[in-house]
C-alpha cells in the first residue's frame, strides 16, 4: 500500500513539474527529492521533456537527490539547449562526485566536438579537483579542455584518465 502511495505521489509530482506556477513546481520538486531514489527513474525521463521548466526542475531534483543512477542522464543534459539545465546537470554531477567521472570521461571521448559538453565537463572536473584526491588523474583532462584544441586533446586525456580510474 505504501509503494502505491509513493508511486502516485511521484506520478502526480512529475505531472506538475511543467506547471506555470513556480510554487507548484517547487513543491512538486521538493516532494520528489524527499522520496529520493524511487523518484530517480521518472525524473530521468522528465529530463528528456520538450518543456524547459520540466527539464530544469528534473535536473535540479536529480542534483539534490545525488543518486549515481542519474549520472548518464545528467551527462547527457550537459548538452541541453538551455544553459540553466546544463548548469544544474553539472552541479548534480559534482554532488554525485567520483561516481560521475567514468561516464563523464566516456562522453568526452565520444562527443568532444560538443562545446557545451566540454564546458560542462570542465565545470564538473574543476569542482571535483578542488575537493582533492583525484588531482593527478583529472588535471590533465582539465588542461586539455583549456588547451588550444580541446576537441582533439580532451578525448585523449579523458581516455588516459579513464584507464587510471578503472584500474584503481
Amino acid at each position: 500500500h505504501d509503494k502505491k502511495v509513493i508511486t502516485e505521489t511521484i506520478n502526480s509530482s512529475i505531472a506538475v513539474l511543467g506547471s506555470k506556477d513556480g510554487q507548484v513546481r517547487t513543491q512538486a520538486r521538493k516532494s520528489l527529492v524527499a522520496i529520493g531514489h524511487q523518484a530517480v527513474k521518472p525524473l530521468v525521463k522528465a529530463l528528456a521533456s520538450k518543456t524547459e521548466w520540466v527539464r530544469w526542475e528534473a535536473a535540479k531534483a536529480l542534483g539534490q537527490i545525488g543518486d549515481p543512477a542519474a549520472v548518464k542522464a545528467l551527462v547527457k543534459a550537459l548538452e541541453d539547449d538551455l544553459f540553466d539545465v546544463r548548469w544544474l546537470a553539472a552541479e548534480g554531477l559534482i554532488a554525485i562526485g567520483r561516481e560521475a567521472l567514468v561516464p563523464l570521461l566516456q562522453a568526452l571521448m565520444e562527443h568532444s566536438d560538443s562545446l557545451w559538453l566540454r564546458e560542462g565537463a570542465h565545470h564538473v572536473l574543476h569542482d571535483v579537483d578542488k575537493r582533492g584526491g583525484l588531482n593527478e588523474i583529472i588535471r590533465p583532462v582539465i588542461a586539455a579542455l583549456e588547451g588550444l584544441e580541446p576537441s582533439v586533446e580532451a578525448p585523449v586525456a579523458a581516455e588516459i584518465a579513464l584507464e587510471v580510474l578503472t584500474k584503481g
